[in-house]
């Protein structure tokens, strides 16, 4: 049978498949290979007669986090607020950078829309070719779009406190019977109560991530395989990079960079350009045996 990893505890790994969720144990061989089943795999499993059943083979994953351990996530709502705190842009630039590395589709989300005018960040993200929306988990504006957003994939929502997540979450899944408030059962927990990751199955035909700690996720963890692919990373650059006067350009000061031209010429946002030479800085040091 084939199913899908839903939750790992303590040896035990969740998988559902069709209308059932079963308790299974993986192979011996994986543990011998180092290697382990991760919330979000694809896998096929063996149903025994005296036994839990048995995950006998994981399929080619699309991405795998270490940090949260999760796999196959198709899409990360990177959610803001227009006040308490504002929108960081250096916070959804790394995060979009991140997404793109991992094959991740970043979706950015303006909350809040009833407090403010989110309209210079939504032409900034905009114009940089992501998905950007404006809503208000309050008024319920914007909503139905999100809910197009999560049809039919793995989605996981980040935030820092108090941009409005959990209540977001809350109106997006009324399936899931969610508490409303700062802290629910399921999803959007309070600050560090989440303490393994699990998929819940929605009505719109798709998983969502309940993880314990989206947020933490730090570009240094990536190591030298992020600093080398940096520039392709910022996907509103891939236009340029190639049009630079130097193969080794850096993207970050020389002239003859064509990404540096852009930036002047306004085809390319500044903000988006200072995030990039700032993760630049960061990782300039790293050396091809922090691959790991």
């Amino acid at each position: 049978m084939k199913g899908i990893l839903i939750k790992a505890i303590s040896g035990f790994y969740y998988v559902k498949s069709e209308d059932n969720v079963y308790e299974c144990k993986a192979r011996g061989s994986f543990r011998n290979k180092n290697f382990s089943p991760v919330v979000g795999d694809n896998v096929e499993f063996l149903i025994h007669e005296n036994s839990y059943p048995s995950i006998e083979e994981i399929y080619p994953r699309k991405n795998c986090l270490v940090r949260p351990n999760v796999a196959n996530i198709d899409k990360l709502f990177i959610v803001s607020s227009f006040s308490t705190p504002s929108p960081n842009t250096v916070i959804i630039d790394r995060l979009t950078a991140i997404c793109a590395f991992y094959n991740i589709e970043p979706v950015i989300v303006f909350n809040k829309a009833d407090l403010g005018d989110f309209s210079e960040f939504l032409s900034l993200y905009k114009k940089a070719g992501f998905k950007a929306y404006v809503v208000s988990a309050a008024t319920g504006e914007g909503i139905e779009q999100l809910k197009e957003e999560v049809k039919g994939c793995i989605s996981a929502f980040t935030g820092n406190s108090g941009v409005g997540k959990s209540s977001i979450l809350n109106v997006l899944f009324k399936d899931l019977n969610l508490q409303t408030g700062e802290v629910s059962q399921k999803l959007g927990r309070g600050r560090h109560t989440t303490r393994h990751t699990e998929l819940f199955w929605h009505k719109f035909g798709g998983f969502v991530a309940d993880t314990p700690g989206f947020s933490s996720l730090e570009n240094i963890e990536l190591g030298f395989a992020f600093k080398e692919r940096l520039a392709e990373c910022f996907l509103d650059f891939s236009d340029y990079t190639h049009l630079c006067k130097f193969t080794s350009c850096s993207h970050t000061k020389e002239k003859g960079c064509a990404v540096i031209n852009a930036v002047n010429n306004g085809d390319i946002q500044e903000s988006r350009h200072k995030t990039y030479c700032m993760l630049y800085d960061e990782l300039k040091n790293l050396n091809s045996w922090n691959k790991k």
